[in-house]
């Protein structure tokens, strides 16, 4: 391992060397590993930006860990994009955005088989089969598959089984288990399928009504009310969003904002001209802001075959604005030329009013081509929505290099089209996503503002209630055994009113025999604080016991009387139904009257809730492993080696029962003994089962 002077004069002796040309840079700490990924456009300019001049706090913390670097020349910045997404994907550097699945949208399936299938997934891999979504949660999802079901009878088992099943009886299955179906009926039932997700229910519709009304007429009433309830359910599948366009184009819609290194992502998705769901992702980000935005989007789409028609972005100049318009104002101008003739009541109220000018010219309902008042109102509205339609397609050229080449790389790499619009409704749907980051970001820091004062007043008001002033660190104990075995405790800290998770502590019971609670807690409390006093560890500012009067008493003995410590001591007692109840406090220990809406008594709670969970997985842990122990160290010919060896090998007892004679022959273990082994663990005496 290099040393750091060593390191540095490594990079200066690189920067002099780097090309004037594209490519990606891979910034790697002291043990080689790769811990930042870029993308320049001139490498020389960009990778020595690290290294001169100041940088802020985040940078700085990336600049900091780099020993080394290396670097990739591309022929072309679309490249030097599209290699950065898959170094990112192939590395996950710990300072770039990294696509994390938090969350994952439903999506509606058409498997690509011979017989096909229709199913809900979460999971979207490249199996040539047709996606559909996302949908706004899986209760949506499931409820359009059952329209689908009813409508189109593809195939329902996983596997095709031998007679035919349920759905068959209920006209939602043509059994291909037992009839020939052709390719072009699965392929009459695909394409119905794939018109009614992309649009073409209202047709579907008008074909059931229909149906409907042909039924009824041949008196067929129930198989008219199936249909009529068919058209109910379509209805509510397919309900309008409030938020919708007058064009029917699948699209997703991006705006992004960043606030102290962090930076939220929110993504739009607006399905057959109607706004379904939103994707919101928080992150911090350390390179240049749109860079790391961009490598966001890319990493979205590279493994991702539903796609939609349309991708909406904001430019780097557009993200940087701080003010945006009010949605609301969409319905001022419309966006798209059939927008205009939605607002006929619109223009013609704003053509009724009568100008001096036109009242002198006697012209008053007449332009001076002959056209009405209203007519020419309409005839503006449309000329604006033509000339704003022009904007939006020459914003899908923008004279900003970066976005020519984001554009130039997702089209080419997913076969989509990608905007940024400039100005109109387009615009503000980008602002609207904006707006929503921006209000997510702040939400954010509110919350966490608010988290603290909240656990500062709960630690200053705890301490109040105890006359300690504030207990800024909480140790807290928790015995668990079942009937005296295995007996273990643990020890949680909390620090500010917050779990310090690597200050917590396991402790195996060593002198106490059988289930003493009281002994146990003398014990762990000894040996915690003898090793605090022989180490000079931090003592804590409040101990609390799990228990009550009892609990508390031997701690205070120990500390008081073994050790010389008066650190204040105080006990957790619950109630029938196992939850915190009351604090116990003082010598001899009283009830502590602390309100249980308050936020001390919550703090109480969650540590209470914390301690014991962490002492009895600790305890369960120890008890499976004893459990094993005890049944190989019954074996004769079975000693600690061996042992270890087999559980090294199978990975559990479990796998040992099911294993064969001649699967321990790799372990030196001969027949004879291994059928011994097997013998005791399945409970065989001389191939006998025990009673």
């Amino acid at each position: 391992m290099r040393t750091r002077e060593e390191s540095e004069e490594l990079i200066r002796n690189k920067l002099a060397l780097l090309p004037d040309k594209p490519g990606c840079y891979l910034m790697k700490n002291a043990e080689g590993k790769i811990i930042y990924v870029g993308k320049a456009k001139v490498l020389k300019n960009r990778v020595r930006s690290y290294f001169t001049g100041s940088h802020d706090g985040k940078t700085q913390r990336l600049v900091s860990e780099i020993r080394d670097f290396e670097y990739i020349v591309t022929s072309s910045n679309i490249e030097a994009l599209i290699l950065e997404c898959n170094l990112i994907k192939q590395y996950y550097p710990r300072y770039n955005v990294l696509l994390k699945d938090d969350k994952s949208f439903p999506y509606i399936k058409i498997t690509n088989e011979e017989q096909p299938r229709l199913e809900v997934t979460r999971k979207i891999i490249k199996d040539k089969g047709k996606y559909f979504g996302p949908y706004p949660n899986a209760f949506a999802a499931q409820e359009t598959k059952k329209l689908l079901d009813r409508l189109y009878p593809l195939r329902k088992c996983k596997t095709i089984p031998d007679r035919v099943c349920l759905y068959y009886h209920l006209g939602q299955c043509l059994a291909p288990c037992v009839h020939d179906i052709t390719r072009e009926q699965n392929e009459e039932m695909v394409q119905g399928i794939v018109r009614f997700l992309s649009g073409g229910h209202d047709q579907v519709k008008k074909e059931l009504s229909s149906k409907m009304h042909a039924a009824a007429e041949e008196l067929n009433f129930e198989r008219a009310k199936e249909l009529r309830d068919l058209l109910i359910n379509i209805d509510a599948v397919m309900e309008k969003q409030k938020i919708t366009t007058t064009d029917v184009v699948d699209r997703d819609i991006f705006g992004y904002a960043v606030d102290k290194g962090w930076m939220c992502v929110q993504i739009l998705y607006m399905r057959q001209g109607k706004l379904i769901e939103r994707h919101v992702t928080m992150f911090p980000f350390y390179g240049d802001e749109y860079d790391d935005f961009v490598s966001y989007v890319m990493q979205v789409y590279s493994e991702n075959p539903a796609l939609p028609r349309e991708i909406f972005l904001p430019g780097r100049s557009q993200a940087a604005a701080d003010t945006a318009l009010p949605v609301e104002s969409a319905a001022v101008q419309p966006a798209d030329p059939s927008d205009a003739a939605a607002l006929p009541e619109a223009a013609e109220g704003a053509g009724q009013g009568i100008s001096p000018a036109a009242g002198a010219s006697g012209r008053s309902f007449a332009d001076a081509g002959g056209r009405s008042r209203r007519e020419a109102a309409l005839a503006e509205l449309a000329d604006h929505a033509a000339a704003e339609e022009a904007d939006l397609h020459a914003a899908a050229g923008p004279s900003d290099s970066d976005q020519k080449d984001v554009k130039a790389a997702l089209e080419s790499w997913l076969k989509v089209k990608v905007y940024f619009p400039q100005r109109g409704l387009k615009k503000q749907m980008i602002e609207m996503a904006t707006d929503n980051a921006r209000v997510g970001l702040e939400e954010k820091f509110r919350l966490i503002e608010r988290d603290a004062q909240r656990t500062v007043l709960a630690v200053e008001q705890l301490g109040s209630w105890l006359g300690t002033g504030p207990v800024r660190r909480i140790e807290a104990f928790d015995n668990s055994n079942i009937q005296g075995s295995d007996p273990v405790a643990g020890m949680v800290v909390f620090t500010d009113g917050k779990p310090d998770r690597k200050e917590y502590r396991k402790f195996k019971i060593r002198t106490v025999k059988g289930p003493d609670d009281y002994q146990s807690m003398r014990e762990v409390i000894r040996r915690r604080y003898e090793r605090v006093l022989k180490e000079n560890l931090p003592l804590p500012d409040l101990i609390i016991v799990d228990g009550g009067k009892g609990q508390i008493s031997v701690a205070v003995d120990v500390l008081e009387n073994e050790l010389g410590l008066f650190v204040p001591v105080c006990g957790l007692s619950k109630d029938v139904k196992h939850k915190t109840a009351m604090l116990l406090a003082g010598d001899p220990p009283q009830v502590v009257p602390i309100p249980r809406d308050s936020q001390e008594f919550y703090l109480l709670h969650r540590i209470q809730d914390e301690v014991h969970r962490y002492a009895i997985t600790f305890h369960r842990e120890s008890r499976a492993k004893s459990m094993v122990v005890s049944q190989l160290d019954a074996i004769p010919g079975i000693g600690e080696k061996r042992r270890k060896l087999l559980l090294k090998h199978f990975g559990s007892v479990k796998k040992i029962k099911e294993a064969a004679v001649e699967d321990f022959r790799p372990l030196g273990i001969g027949e004879k003994l291994a059928e011994v082994i097997l013998q005791s663990l399945r409970g065989e005496v001389e191939g006998e089962p025990q009673n």
